[in-house]
């Protein structure tokens, strides 16, 4: 029995909300799986300690005259390979399509739209439940529907000690407190303010929280943390904004804990298992609640998403220090 899943999003935090999900599908068949997502994730990094993963595969996805190309690859990959079982945890049509013309004799997927012409299970989501369900949910849904139980839902990677040893930055532990903190999304509307940050990063310095702190950011938006930096006016930082993921996952796991946007950072820290603070105010906490994040929210908080970065103002400095000193205690 050889089993192949796919999930085409190409965000990080996206992919490690289905890692209970793949590890689901593994465990139902008890048989290791074969990932394929979009380079971007960089799974086979992040991902290649993970004893039910057995190989990995990239796609980019892409549309236009891809669409057609990519369809060829994947039926090429799907014939060589000579899978049992193909399970899509999206509404994608390529890869059912792909699979069919490979012969491939079951292909389950959610069933959405044009997808479902291609599948072989019975069961499938309808357009209205593929609406108002969040990702997570609709995976879950998926393998309900096709008779895979989901006993954990939390996310959690493993990363050996001995995958980091080589990985930059070369980290000396001289007793500091490390910190980090997440300071950027790919959705500008989910950020907290640099101000914000660095009267934070000050405030967990004086009461001698941290001795230093991993400003985490993408390379694009290394900009944010020079002024972060900048507004503080203490030597108190390392900047990540050119560490690879290997990297940015090595400080994360140095770390005492972890404070950041709702991005991929911040998933990344939960799944981990360190100690991750969120800061929530314009999107919904309801999403996280299969994980380990703590989230702290403004006030005044709604359950609902507002496209607009203002609002993060909602959740001030002392209400985010005051929860992280009451929680560490």
């Amino acid at each position: 029995m050889k089993i192949c899943v796919i999930y085409s999003h190409h965000k990080l935090g996206d992919l490690i909300w289905q890692l209970p999900y793949i590890k689901s599908i593994s465990s139902h068949h008890n048989s290791r799986i074969t990932l394929i997502t979009r380079p971007t994730t960089q799974a086979k990094d992040i991902l290649k300690d993970e004893n039910y993963i057995n190989n990995f595969f990239y796609c980019n996805f892409r549309k236009g005259i891809w669409y057609f190309l990519e369809i060829f690859i994947l039926f090429n990959f799907f014939k060589k390979n000579n899978f049992s079982h193909v399970y899509i945890l999206d509404k994608i049509s390529r890869p059912a399509i792909a699979a069919k013309l490979a012969g491939i004799k079951n292909i389950i997927g959610p069933g959405v739209k044009n997808q479902k012409k291609w599948l072989t299970c019975c069961s499938y989501l309808s357009l209205n439940e593929y609406k108002i369900l969040n990702y997570s949910e609709q995976s879950e849904m998926v393998l309900n529907l096709n008779g895979i139980n989901v006993l954990d839902k939390i996310p959690r990677i493993n990363i050996h000690e001995d995958s980091l040893k080589s990985i930059e930055p070369k980290i000396i532990l001289n007793n500091k407190n490390f910190v980090s903190f997440g300071v950027d999304s790919f959705e500008p509307y989910k950020m907290w303010f640099e101000e914000q940050f660095a009267e934070l990063a000050n405030k967990l310095n004086d009461a001698g929280i941290t001795d230093q702190i991993f400003l985490i950011s993408s390379k694009a938006n290394s900009q944010i943390v020079k002024k972060i930096i900048n507004l503080s006016k203490r030597d108190i930082f390392y900047n990540c904004s050119k560490l690879n993921l290997l990297g940015v996952i090595k400080v994360i796991k140095k770390s005492k804990f972890f404070v950041g946007n709702n991005s991929g950072p911040l998933n990344l820290a939960s799944a981990l298992n360190i100690r991750a603070f969120g800061l929530i105010a314009n999107d919904k906490v309801s999403e996280l609640r299969n994980s380990n994040i703590s989230p702290i929210l403004p006030d005044d908080y709604e359950d609902k998403f507002y496209r607009d970065r203002e609002g993060m103002r909602r959740l001030n400095v002392e209400k985010v220090y005051n929860q992280i000193i009451s929680d560490l205690n």
